[in-house]
């Protein structure tokens, strides 16, 4: 099914009867403290799936699911994936790591927030994007990156410009395209790394 740009896939503390399986679309995890202030601490791409509570047996979720990038994902039904999850070992333990990746991803995005300045973490956020994307070029507003860094629209803005101003990205009408990973790279914290190394290993034990 096709998934367009800022569609709601859970709220907290809802049902969540459907888990999606991202193609070519990247999905936020936000936290929600108040009706005003929210914090992304996953996101997920093609090589993760949207709904990992009701693999660990909780049908409800604790964050808003939020479509970040537009396009296309498989979905499932909540009952027919825990009919599936009953029988199917590797299934089991492949979602199993997946969860701990994401559980891992979360607490150093957390560190992140709070150590590393604000063009560090949106070089590090983009970094993210790419991967999950698996392009250079994506959709992203101002308003959801501010969002998903937890800061002030006015302080992304200022961040991007850097960026664009040094020939790392190209920024326009909600358009990003990276024109340099290897700056961008360098622009990033440390937390890239850590994070993408988490996700590799936890790649490869369930394959």
């Amino acid at each position: 099914m096709d998934l367009p740009l800022g569609q709601v896939l859970y709220q907290p503390g809802a049902l969540s009867h459907h888990v999606y399986f991202p193609n070519d679309c990247t999905v936020s995890l936000v936290a929600l403290a108040d009706l005003s202030s929210a914090l992304e601490i996953g996101l997920v791409g093609k090589d993760g799936m949207v709904g990992i509570p009701l693999a660990l047996g909780v049908p409800t979720s604790p964050v808003r699911a939020l479509v970040q990038g537009a396009g296309s994902a498989m979905r499932m039904s909540s009952a027919r994936f825990g009919r599936e999850l009953k029988h199917n070992a590797p299934l089991q333990q492949a979602l199993h790591r997946y969860a701990y990746v994401a559980m891992a991803t979360a607490m150093q995005t957390a560190v992140c927030n709070k150590a590393h300045r604000l063009e560090a973490r949106l070089a590090r956020w983009l970094l993210m994007a790419r991967d999950r994307a698996a392009s250079d070029r994506f959709q992203c507003t101002q308003h959801s990156m501010a969002l998903m860094l937890g800061v002030r629209r006015a302080g992304v803005a200022t961040a991007a410009s850097r960026l664009q101003r040094r020939g790392v990205i190209r920024y326009t009408r909600g358009a990003m395209h990276i024109l340099d990973r290897q700056r961008l790279l360098a622009a990033s914290c440390s937390c890239y790394d850590v994070i993408r190394k988490l996700e590799t290993a936890g790649m490869e034990r369930a394959a």
